[in-house]
């Protein structure tokens, strides 16, 4: 047991170093393009609190999605926030994921520069928004009566640039046209069903097809299969050889392969070895 335990956190260790020494390099061809994408992070958060020193509070515009959903209310407001903390967390950590997994679709590095490409984006549009239209935020806090439903004017450069974190960014008001936290949770949503779940999904249908298929009866009845399913080599002729003659054509297996890399049919190692064996038949 200990020595199975020391081997498998020897191949651990080697596939992050790995893994750690190609993302660098990643990261020094791209770094420019990820400071920009982090430092607009900043910047709409600057846009956030200046939009606040504008908001003045009035009736609470009616919305049907609120008489559809009903508001959580004052007491359970730290729900909405535990939410979305949970799925921020959970999201960078899963990006990290291949650093240990040997089953990959992405680099960390490349993943998080589209993600912050398709924030800046919809922040850019978030931020002309709410300064075009700045409308009474519905929250408690943003209410009349409320102490922080207005800012005081600021008496320095330095308490505008200077956002106090969480309580600055949570009980912000009149930037509320669409939200940020609704920005940031679908792009991880569609990032992780682009790049995590589907992955699974192939692999899972993948398995099924070579495990179960071979075990079931030929029902051929005097025509060609459907699938090649257990190509063995008979009268000398190779596995890929009987594959052609089973296909009805002479297409080279180099050059089918190839295309298939051109048209990134598989993302990954994992999924390479996998279409393979599912196109030559190879039983595991």
């Amino acid at each position: 047991m200990t020595v199975y335990i020391a081997r498998e956190a020897s191949k651990l260790w080697r596939k992050v170093c790995v893994e750690t020494s190609v993302e660098l390099q990643l990261l020094a061809e791209k770094w420019k393009l990820l400071l920009t994408g982090l430092l607009f992070q900043y910047i709409h958060g600057l846009a956030a609190r200046g939009v606040h020193y504008l908001h003045r509070p009035g009736p609470t515009l009616q919305d049907l999605g609120y008489m559809i959903l009903p508001e959580l209310g004052r007491e359970r407001g730290y729900i909405s926030e535990s939410l979305f903390t949970f799925v921020f967390l959970s999201f960078v950590l899963w990006t990290f994921h291949p650093f240990v997994y040997h089953s990959k679709r992405f680099y960390t590095v490349l993943l998080w520069w589209r993600i912050l490409a398709f924030l800046v984006a919809s922040q850019l549009l978030r931020i002309i928004t709410f300064y075009s239209t700045q409308l009474p935020g519905p929250n408690y806090h943003c209410r009349e009566g409320s102490k922080l439903a207005r800012l005081p004017p600021p008496e320095s450069i330095a308490e505008v640039l200077l956002i106090n974190f969480p309580h600055g960014v949570i009980y912000g008001c009149g930037d509320l046209i669409f939200s940020s936290h609704m920005i940031f949770t679908l792009v991880f949503v569609r990032t992780y069903h682009k790049y995590g779940s589907k992955r699974y999904t192939v692999n899972l249908v993948v398995f099924l097809i070579d495990k179960k298929l071979p075990e079931m009866p030929d029902r051929s009845t005097g025509s060609q299969p459907m699938l090649p399913l257990n190509i063995k080599e008979k009268d000398g002729k190779p596995r890929e050889e009987n594959l052609k003659l089973l296909n009805g054509n002479s297409v080279d297996t180099a050059d089918w392969r190839q295309r298939m890399q051109v048209n990134g049919t598989h993302g990954d190692d994992g999924n390479h070895v996998h279409s393979e064996s599912a196109v030559n038949g190879v039983n595991r």
